[in-house]
């Protein structure tokens, strides 16, 4: 089969397309630096012509509350109307766990309207809800502002491998459109503010991080369990001491 993947040179895209080509298929690493550009509308029409599926793995290149929803209004209204002409028969796209508790947030709000104009194109779909990424940890500390002390909250998150992300996508992506979500996230459940202290210990950062249950994510507050999947999610093979490991300052 031809499948698609916007935003296939990032993180998880690289990895499904390897992914993907490994078991047989055409996969297609879409970008802007491939021609594609979900934004413009150029190169779409060509690149989804004869394809089967279409993963979108892409994400905002601001977090800026006004960029990030026109990046996923215009981006999704210009993919979702592109595979329509080509004829889809199955869109995917990943999205994070918790999104619809976390309106209160500039970015969760863009991607429940990416959400949305998905569910209301009757094109077969399947949403993949992830928890964090290993990876994002560095993006949580910079997130959280300056200063010796962080206040993060101490809301359980329950982080996964990238590679196991990618490996949950090509599994949803190959197989029939569930016109849902699915939620997938790694197999250990931490407090957000506990694990980022581990991180910057690692990292040789001196700062500190606080446990403030009103301390904001991305502009909304959490709850105990906003982050972390349900019972029904797929969980990832690959604990995070590994990924910590690769993170120890050195001596």
């Amino acid at each position: 089969m031809k499948i698609v993947v916007i935003g296939g040179t990032g993180l998880i895209g690289s990895k499904l397309v390897d992914i993907l080509r490994q078991r047989g298929h055409e996969a297609l690493a879409a970008s802007p630096n491939s021609g594609v550009n979900t934004m413009t509308g150029e190169g779409l029409d060509q690149a989804l012509a004869g394809a089967d599926i279409v993963v979108d793995v892409a994400n905002s290149p601001s977090f800026a509350d006004d960029a990030v929803l026109e990046f996923f209004t215009v981006s999704g209204r210009n993919l979702l109307d592109a595979g329509k002409r080509a004829g889809i028969r199955h869109h995917v796209a990943l999205s994070v766990v918790g999104t619809d508790r976390l309106a209160d947030s500039g970015y969760f709000r863009a991607k429940i309207v990416q959400e949305k104009l998905i569910r209301d194109s009757g094109l077969p779909y399947t949403i993949v809800h992830s928890t964090q990424f290993f990876e994002f940890l560095g993006g949580i500390v910079a997130s959280a502002g300056e200063g010796d002390t962080i206040g993060l909250s101490p809301a359980f998150v329950q982080p996964i491998a990238s590679s196991d992300v990618a490996l949950a996508m090509a599994d949803f992506s190959l197989g029939k459109p569930v016109d849902g979500v699915v939620e997938i996230g790694g197999p250990e459940r931490f407090r957000l503010a506990e694990l980022v202290q581990r991180y910057l210990q690692l990292k040789g950062d001196p700062r500190k991080v606080a446990a403030d249950v009103h301390a904001r994510y991305f502009g909304a507050e959490l709850q105990e369990e906003t982050l972390v999947p349900g019972p029904d999610a797929r969980l990832g093979a690959a604990h995070i001491a590994a990924f910590l490991g690769t993170q120890a300052a050195p001596k």
